[in-house]
Parts: structure tokens; C-alpha cells; sequence
């Protein structure tokens, strides 16, 4: 606020992270020009059509009536009403309409997430058009800018080191800051591996690692695998979470989750497993329309346990409540996690933390230790790749509820998931990573050392517990390691070592199939199936420690024995 009356700009770009408040400082400058009569009307442009009534509801309570229903084509709004909330689509339509509206009066634009209007040519073009009369031009973002080729409307451009150009923010509050300042809660990343099997549309059956290194191809087809709602993983994710949920909430009783799916069918499927797991039906948000909007302020103000949204609750909308996520999106851009995760790190009380359950998959792991950066616009770089884009949330909406499977089966061919099994794998929190060394099966102490954190604890607190149990559980198994083996005629192997016993199996044979591909150039789904051909059993994902043993020996042979050419 004192910056921006400092200088008294026409333009003012405020880069604030999720949660720290970017709405109260729009609508408090609003006031304050409104009470100079430096400005006479008010318009909020805003990303979706739920945010526009979000918006209204804000500016009344500042005393600012905003009408949410306007649109372009009916001239005046009520006299009742000081300004009027669209979208960028709606801008988009019919930028000359708005631009009328925008010479009668003397006017403050506040262009809420301003990156949405470099999404597509004709916004940005309307957004210019529209508002280049205003007397005020207020934008705001709270998730990094995107490295794209398309200048966002009145931002901007300095060249950096480099001479590219980067967007010029007037004022920057990072998650850092805000993180200091208590403003924003800490976040407890809670990473999930576990072996993968699928089909491809070749016929090639697929075993893989989630977390591994694999191709990108592979990667988003064992993501998709874990995802798949018949499998194990997620039903065994979500089962975790809601123990996280119900850990926090013995401190925070209202304390809600929140399930981010890539499609409707899948987020059905979510809610029915949440339903068997807490015993409480969760509430569903399919698309971007009326009724959804009116179940989120709902769910908002109760005590219910769980959502599930399809993507629509990912950028700006106001859950404080919201402390225990699961991010089930095949989407693995920079902003739609940034933006995801903004949605658990809104602040109430001193001494409450996040906690996102997410695929050890290694995109978002790296995006996870990134939280605390700040980004810039960049303009002028190549674009190497479609998913280096940002597409606006109303097409990703739209996506979603049209369903996705035609675009996979562009992407990816037919694809069958066949298994999938959940482990626990690591914690990333404060920039460190806590775990536990070798397989970690859901539902072991092992898991529950990080799972029963307590829900109220200052960051240092969280950081000195995460430490302690991970040294606590390295001593006992130094213990058990060291203590001597019972005797032969009183056998008490626990179920987990056998859990893990496989997983160790089946990793060593994927590392062997992954090295005879590099020495053969054979899809590793071919190799998998060779196998199968000459050792029998079934696939690797359900096959017996005999049986992949047995495997593990044939393809060791293979390399003492074939040449290849």
C-alpha cells in the first residue's frame, strides 16, 4: 500500500504467493482511490466464473458493491453497483463493449492472475483493448509467470543478464516471506513410490518403478498407472492422507482435504474409495458452473472431511480450512502445482502446517523443493514443448468434464493399466528430505512415524520431530539387524518383510531389463514378455518371488551368453 501511493502508477504489478492476501490489498487501494475520487468505477477481471463471485462477495464486504452477473453486451449496470467483475473470456468476446464502459468513467482495472491473459492471442488483445483508457490498472498474480513467447498486457519488460526480456514487478512477496512472516502455512510434502505395471496399444507389457528414472513417455504412463482408481496406489494413497486428516484435526478439528483429479470418472471412483476409508461421503466438484460454486462456499464453511475437484480448484478459491491435500492430476506444469498447492497454504492460526500427498514422480518432486522460488516472465525463449504452455483454466475445465480419453489415446495409444502398488518414499520438507531407508509398506509403523505428526507445530518444531522419528526408526532397525536370529523351528517373518523382499526382487529385474534394452534396443515390454515366454508365471507386478527370481537368472544368462549384434 505504500509503495503503490508512494508513486501513484498508472500500472502496478504485484507478484504476491497464494494466501498472502492480494485480494485485501487490491480491494483496500479500490477504497482508498474511490474515497480521493480519483476513480469513479471499479472492474475485476478474474481467471473463472466462481472467482468473479468470490471477488463480489470480497469487495461488498469492503464496501465496494461489485455486480458479478454483468455482461458485456447490456451497457450500464445497475445504478446499486460501483463496478462490475468479468472474466478474461468474457473480455475476450466483446472487448469493445468493456472499452466503452471503461472511457464513460473514470476507472480502476484490477486484473486478477494477469498471466491468464498471455494465454491465448485474442485475451490479451482484449484485455488491451478494452482497458487501455483506464485511469488504474491494478495486476495480480500469485504463481510464477510461465516462459512463453506472448507479452502480457500492461506489464513490464527489462532485459536481464542474459537480454531476455523479464517482467519488471513493482512489489514481490515470495512464499519465503510470506513463509517468515507467518502469513502462509509450512508445507509437508509426503512422496509416494511403488511398482507399476501396464499394457501398451502394442501389446508390450511394461513394469516400472514409480520415482525411477525413465523416459518422459514412461513416466506419464506409469503416473497414469498409479493413478488408474482400479489399481492399488491411489486407493492406498488416499487411505494415507485421510490418516494424515485425521491426525490433524484431533488439533484442528475443522481442518479439510482436498482431492485434485484429471477427470470426472476418476474423481467418482476417488469419492467412493474416500466414502469406504472415513465413512463419510465427500462432497464432489465436477466442472466450473453454478451448483459447483455453491457447493465450495458450502464445504468451505462446515466441518465436512474431503473434497474432490476436477482441476477447477486450483487457482484463487478461498478454502482456509483446507489442510491435508492429494495432488491425482496427470497435469505436471510448474503453475498448475504452484497454484494447487496455494490452495492449503492460506493461514489461520500460528502453528498450522500443509500436508500434499503427490507421485514420486521426479517433475513434481522438483517443483515441490522449489516452492520458495520466484519466478519472472520471459519472454523471447523457445518453446520446445506443448506442455511448456499454460492453458487456461477455463479449456482445462472444459477438457476435464468433455473427458480425456481421446487426447491420451492421441498421446499415448490404448493404454491398459493392469497393477499398481503404493509405498511410502519420502518426506520433503524446508527445502531437506526425511524417510526411511529400504520399502516402506503402507500401513506400517515405518509410514505412521510420519503420518501422526502432530497438526499444530511451528515449522522448527516440524523439522526437529521429521529428524528425530528418521534417526529413532534408523536405531531401532540397527537394533533388529543386530539382535540374533530366532531359531529355524519358531519362524515369525512379518508380512512386510515379504512386501519388501518382492519389491527389492522386482527392482533388481527391471534394472536388468532396463540394462539389456540399452544393450539391445528391445522395448522393455517386449523383454518383460520374452521372459514370461521362457520362465512362465504371470506378469511381473502379481508374479511370486520364485517366479521373479527365476526371471532374474534367464536375462543374467541372456548376458553371459548372446551376442548381440
Amino acid at each position: 500500500m505504500t509503495r503503490y501511493f508512494d508513486t501513484q502508477p498508472r500500472d502496478f504489478l504485484a507478484v504476491a504467493t497464494p494466501g498472502a492476501g492480494k485480494t485485501t490489498f487490491a480491494l483496500s487501494v479500490a477504497a482508498e482511490l474511490l474515497a480521493r475520487r480519483q476513480i469513479e468505477r471499479v472492474t475485476i477481471v478474474a481467471p473463472t466464473e466462481h472467482l468473479k463471485m468470490q471477488w463480489a462477495e470480497a469487495a461488498g464486504r469492503a464496501g465496494i458493491p461489485i455486480d458479478p452477473t454483468y455482461a458485456a453486451g447490456q451497457g450500464k449496470a445497475a445504478k446499486d453497483y460501483l463496478g462490475i467483475a468479468v472474466t478474461y473470456a468474457g473480455v475476450g468476446v466483446n472487448p469493445n463493449a468493456l472499452r466503452v464502459r471503461t472511457e464513460r468513467f473514470k476507472t480502476l482495472v484490477i486484473l486478477d492472475e494477469i498471466h491468464h491473459a498471455g494465454d491465448a492471442l485474442t485475451w490479451g488483445e482484449g484485455v488491451r483493448e478494452a482497458f487501455e483508457p483506464a485511469r488504474r490498472r491494478l495486476a495480480l498474480t500469485g504463481t510464477p509467470f510461465r516462459s512463453d513467447v506472448n507479452p502480457i498486457p500492461f506489464v513490464t519488460y527489462a532485459p536481464g543478464g542474459d537480454g531476455v526480456p523479464r517482467s519488471v514487478a513493482d512489489y514481490t512477496y515470495g512464499y519465503a516471506d510470506a513463509l517468515a512472516d507467518r502469513v502462509v502455512r509450512p508445507v509437508m510434502f509426503m512422496a509416494y513410490s511403488g511398482e507399476m505395471q501396464w499394457r501398451t496399444r502394442a501389446g508390450d507389457e511394461i513394469a516400472a518403478r514409480l520415482g525411477e528414472p525413465l523416459t518422459k513417455d514412461l513416466t506419464a504412463q506409469a503416473l497414469r498407472t498409479a493413478l488408474d482408481p482400479q489399481g492399488s496406489w491411489i486407493p492406498s494413497v488416499l487411505s494415507a492422507a485421510d490418516k494424515r486428516l485425521s491426525e490433524v484435526r484431533r488439533h484442528v478439528p475443522d481442518a479439510g482435504g482436498l482431492v485434485i483429479c484429471s477427470d470426472q470418472e476418476s474423481a467418482r471412483a476417488y469419492a467412493k474409495t474416500l466414502k469406504a476409508v472415513s465413512g463419510e461421503s465427500p462432497v464432489v466438484v465436477l466442472s466450473d458452473e453454478k451448483g459447483s460454486s455453491k457447493k465450495i462456499a458450502d464445504f468451505s464453511s462446515s466441518d465436512a472431511r474431503w473434497m474432490v475437484a476436477v482441476r477447477m480448484v486450483s487457482e484463487g478459491v478461498d478454502v482456509p480450512r483446507l489442510a491435508v491435500g492429494v495432488y491425482a492430476t496427470t497435469i505436471s506444469t510448474p503453475l498448475f502445482f504452484a497454484q494447487a498447492v496455494g490452495r492449503f497454504v492460506r493461514a489461520r492460526a500460528r502453528g498450522e502446517s500443509a500436508s500434499v500427498f503427490l507421485p514420486s514422480v521426479p517433475a513434481l518432486l522438483g517443483f515441490a523443493a522449489e516452492l520458495e522460488m520466484t519466478r519472472d516472465h520471459v519472454l523471447g525463449r523457445k518453446v520446445t514443448d506443448e506442455g511448456d504452455l499454460f492453458s487456461p483454466e477455463d479449456a482445462l475445465v472444459a477438457q476435464a468434464n468433455a473427458g480425456d480419453k481421446a487426447s491420451d489415446e492421441l498421446a499415448m495409444g490404448t493404454f491398459e493399466a493392469m497393477g499398481s502398488e503404493a509405498h511410502f518414499d519420502r518426506v520433503l520438507f524446508d527445502g531437506a528430505e526425511f524417510g526411511h531407508e529400504g520399502e516402506v509398506h503402507v500401513g506400517s509403523e515405518e509410514e505412521m512415524d510420519f503420518l501422526g505428526i502432530p497438526g499444530l507445530l511451528e515449522p522448527d518444531q516440524m523439522r526437529q520431530l521429521l529428524a528425530q522419528r528418521q534417526s529413532d526408526r534408523r536405531t531401532t532397525r540397527a537394533a533388529a539387524a543386530a539382535a540374533p536370529a530366532k531359531p529355524a523351528d519358531k519362524p515369525d517373518v512379518p508380512e512386510l518383510a515379504t512386501h519388501e523382499q518382492l519389491a527389492i526382487l522386482r527392482r533388481e529385474l527391471n534394472g536388468l531389463v532396463g540394462a539389456w534394452h540399452h544393450r539391445t534396443q528391445q522395448p522393455h515390454g517386449v523383454i518383460h514378455a520374452a521372459l514370461r515366454k521362457e520362465c512362465g508365471g504371470p506378469a511381473a507386478a502379481v508374479a511370486g518371488a520364485d517366479a521373479l527370481r527365476k526371471r532374474i537368472d534367464t536375462i543374467r544368462e541372456w548376458a553371459a551368453t548372446r551376442k548381440t549384434s
